[in-house]
């Protein structure tokens, strides 16, 4: 058994977000000592590690309930966590691609300023102020 501090050490996940993750039903409530502290078990752990995992992938709260729906019913079919899991490789190729564009913008901009000027004509405040002045949509 395992104090939610312990827990925590293990996976590299505060605290207040295990107590979240209990809360929101992603963990199951730990069990209680009589002195009212939590102790999970060893079943605890590797779910607290996958609820980690999908999180550092970008899977939403939503996405992980899912995950872990399916996963609790191993008789189910797979395809729903392969369309869950497609559906986030779409939506991270979908970021990259529109930070392509900021680092471009981003780039064009920062070229426009050398640093040796006043504030009053720097093209990177300019820029900022007025959208007209960016290359494209962003």
């Amino acid at each position: 058994m395992f104090s939610i501090g312990e827990l925590s050490k293990r996976t590299k996940v505060k605290v207040p977000t295990i107590r979240y993750y209990e809360e929101m039903g992603l963990l199951a409530e730990a069990e209680r000592t009589s002195g009212n502290q939590r102790r999970y078990d060893k079943t605890g752990l590797e779910r607290l590690s996958f609820i980690r995992h999908a999180r550092d992938l970008g899977f939403s709260i939503e996405a992980i309930s899912s995950l872990i729906e399916l996963q609790d019913h191993p008789d189910r079919s797979c395809d729903a966590a392969s369309k869950i899991a497609s559906s986030q490789l779409a939506d991270v190729r979908d970021k990259i691609k529109r930070l392509k564009l900021l680092e471009k913008e981003l780039g064009r901009i920062s070229s426009g300023c050398d640093g040796n000027g006043l504030s009053e004509n720097c093209y990177v405040l300019a820029s900022l102020a007025d959208h007209e002045l960016c290359s494209r949509e962003h």
